[in-house]
C-alpha cells in the first residue's frame, strides 16, 4: 500500500516555523516511502477562517518547495460527510445532546471541587449525559441550542479494546476516557476537529498521520471514532515540537515569527527549512 500523508492547517493566521516543521515532516515521510503528500484546509470554523490566509499559506508552502495534488479538500465543502457520520453515531447510542454553556460547565466543575482532569484541563462533568429522557426531550422540544457530545462510556462498550501503531511509540492502547466526552458537533459549526479529521483521513486514504506531539492525546478519540464507524486505521507518527526561548511550543497567538516575515527579511527557502529543523 502506498503511503499517503497530509498537512492540514486551519487558515486562521499565517504559518510559522512550527507549521513548517510539521509540513516538512509529513512531506519527507511521504517522499522517503515513494508516497504522496496531501494538503487539506481545515476551515470548519466560519468565525475564524479567512480565504486570504488560505491563499497565503499555499504560497508559503510552495515557496518552501512543497507540492500537492489539486483540488485540496476544504472541510467547509464537505459538511454532509460529517453529518452522515454523526447520524450513524447517534443511531448507535454513542452520542448525546449537551445544552450546557461554557459558563455553566465551568460553574459545575468549580462546584465539583476535585474534578477529573485530562490533557487539556478539567473534563466535561457529564451534566447532560445524566439527564432523564423526559427532561432531554423537553429541552429538545423547546428548541434550546445544543452541541453533540461523544459518550465515551457507551462508545467503548460498543468497540471494546482498541490499539493503534505509532512509529515513535510502538503499539498504543487507546484510552479515550482521558479526553472525556468530547464535542463532535458544535453549536456554531457543523463538526468538531475530532469528527472531521477522522472522517477526512478515511475519505482521503491517509495511511500515515504525521502531526505534533501536542495532539497525541487526541488520537485516543480518533481511534475510537474509527472503531465505531468502521473506518480504516492509519499509522501515526507524532513528531516533536519547535519551542520558543521560554520552552513553549510556537503558536500564532503568541506572535511566533511567520514564514512571510522571514521571507520579507530575506531568508531563502533553504534557510527557513533549516530553521524548521530540516537542513538540506
Amino acid at each position: 500500500m502506498s503511503t499517503v500523508t497530509r498537512f492540514a492547517p486551519s487558515p486562521t493566521g499565517h504559518l510559522h516555523l512550527g507549521h513548517a516543521h510539521s509540513a516538512l515532516f509529513g512531506w519527507r515521510a511521504a517522499q522517503a516511502r515513494g508516497g504522496s503528500f496531501l494538503l487539506r484546509i481545515e476551515d470548519i470554523d466560519p468565525n475564524r477562517c479567512r480565504a486570504e490566509f488560505e491563499r497565503d499559506l499555499k504560497e508559503d508552502l510552495a515557496w518552501l518547495g512543497l507540492s500537492w495534488p489539486e483540488p485540496v479538500r476544504r472541510q467547509s465543502e464537505h459538511r454532509e460527510d460529517y453529518k452522515a457520520a454523526l447520524v450513524r453515531l447517534e443511531a448507535m447510542g454513542a452520542t448525546y445532546p449537551c445544552f450546557c454553556s461554557r459558563k455553566e460547565i465551568q460553574e459545575e466543575i468549580a462546584r465539583a471541587g476535585a474534578a477529573p482532569h485530562g490533557p487539556e484541563g478539567p473534563l466535561y462533568p457529564g451534566t447532560c449525559r445524566r439527564l432523564a429522557p423526559e427532561e432531554r426531550a423537553a429541552k429538545l422540544a423547546a428548541g434550546l441550542p445544543f452541541a453533540v457530545r461523544l459518550s465515551v462510556a457507551a462508545a467503548t462498550a460498543l468497540t471494546g479494546r482498541l490499539t493503534w501503531r505509532d512509529l515513535g511509540e510502538g503499539e498504543v492502547v487507546a484510552e479515550p476516557e482521558l479526553m472525556g466526552d468530547v464535542v463532535l458537533h458544535r453549536r456554531d459549526a457543523p463538526s468538531s476537529y475530532h469528527l472531521s479529521v477522522a472522517v477526512d483521513d478515511a475519505l482521503q486514504g491517509v495511511t500515515l498521520v504525521t502531526r505534533g506531539r501536542d495532539l497525541f492525546h487526541a488520537t485516543h478519540i480518533h481511534r475510537l471514532l474509527q472503531g465505531l464507524l468502521g473506518l480504516p486505521v492509519p499509522d501515526w507518527h507524532h513528531h516533536g515540537l519547535l519551542l520558543n526561548e521560554r520552552g513553549e511550543r510556537l503558536a500564532k497567538r503568541d506572535g511566533a515569527a511567520s514564514l512571510r516575515s522571514l521571507r520579507a527579511a530575506g531568508k531563502s527557502p533553504a534557510e527557513v527549512r533549516a530553521l524548521a529543523g530540516f537542513p538540506d
